[in-house]
């Protein structure tokens, strides 16, 4: 029978340390030659995820499972756009997190944010600071949520797990700005496993084109300054000097607004940019074509 009178704080001290305890069956250290300690999810059977950006060298990988033992690991991919990598090691059999549903988290939820360290799981929690809708990272990528902690984050526990109350998926914790952490949602991060585990990297649209913003009149634009003339850019007949103003009638007033675009759902689209040629308008049909592998 539950205790009516026992005390609140002890009851969620309890549950914090329960859910740590569970989450951090299913959180790894990742360990690189570059000696940075970082943390990575459990996602399925011989597959690892982890930050991209904490990721600085790609050979010499090692995780450390649950049980400390320490075994190699290889680069399966990774996407900067998202900041997911991906892994494979021999992990043996997995029960990956059950991820929370999305619908389910908003501003004021409590959260835990789980890593993995020298000396075993860490732990930090606070609420959702913001829950907010879809947005781009500065590098492009495409995040289903924008999820921020109301809480810093421990360097150790980058890539590791975000949980809910009940002891959920609800993302991979990575720094953000001012300190605070931010969480890439499961949602993102089982796309882009996706393509890391069957392609070994993440699709992109490819233009062919170097541009710098320009002002045309009261608005702006990008000039291009630099054509791959084999690229689909090239091959569609964009010149050098021509001032992109708008792709299928929205305006582009940046560069980043342009690689935003070039997303992984534009690869084979094809599209209409609305250019400015020797100060007359001009219409062009382009199909995007995908980025080679760097």
């Amino acid at each position: 029978m539950t205790d009516a009178f026992a005390d609140p704080l002890a009851l969620l001290s309890d549950r914090l340390a329960q859910l740590t305890a569970e989450g951090a069956a299913r959180v790894v250290a990742v360990h690189g030659r570059d000696g940075r300690a970082r943390s990575g999810l459990l996602w399925a059977d011989g597959l690892v995820v982890t930050a991209e950006e904490a990721l600085e060298r790609d050979d010499e990988l090692a995780v450390t499972l649950p049980n400390g033992r320490v075994i190699p690991a290889g680069l399966a991919g990774r996407d900067p756009g998202t900041d997911v990598a991906l892994l494979r090691a021999e992990t043996g059999s997995v029960a990956p997190l059950v991820p929370a549903p999305p619908a389910a988290l908003a501003p004021g939820h409590l959260l835990l944010a789980l890593g993995r360290g020298e000396h075993g799981p860490t732990a930090a929690y606070g609420i959702a600071a913001v829950v907010a809708g879809p947005w781009r990272s500065m590098r492009g990528g495409r995040l289903d949520r924008r999820i921020e902690l109301g809480f810093r984050l421990d360097p150790v526990a980058e890539g590791g797990a975000v949980l809910d109350h009940a002891g959920r998926l609800v993302g991979m914790a990575v720094p953000g700005p001012r300190r605070r952490a931010l969480t890439i949602p499961a949602e993102t991060i089982a796309r882009a496993v996706e393509q890391l585990r069957t392609r070994g990297r993440v699709a992109r649209g490819y233009l062919g084109l170097a541009m710098q913003p320009v002002q045309l009149g009261e608005r702006r634009g990008l000039i291009v300054v630099g054509v791959d003339p084999r690229s689909p850019a090239g091959e569609a007949g964009v010149l050098i000097g021509d001032v992109l103003a708008a792709w299928d009638g929205d305006p582009l007033g940046s560069v980043r607004e342009m690689l935003a675009r070039l997303d992984p759902d534009s690869v084979g689209r094809q599209v209409t940019l609305e250019l400015v040629r020797a100060g007359q308008p001009h219409r062009l049909q382009v199909r995007i074509g995908e980025r080679a592998a760097a």
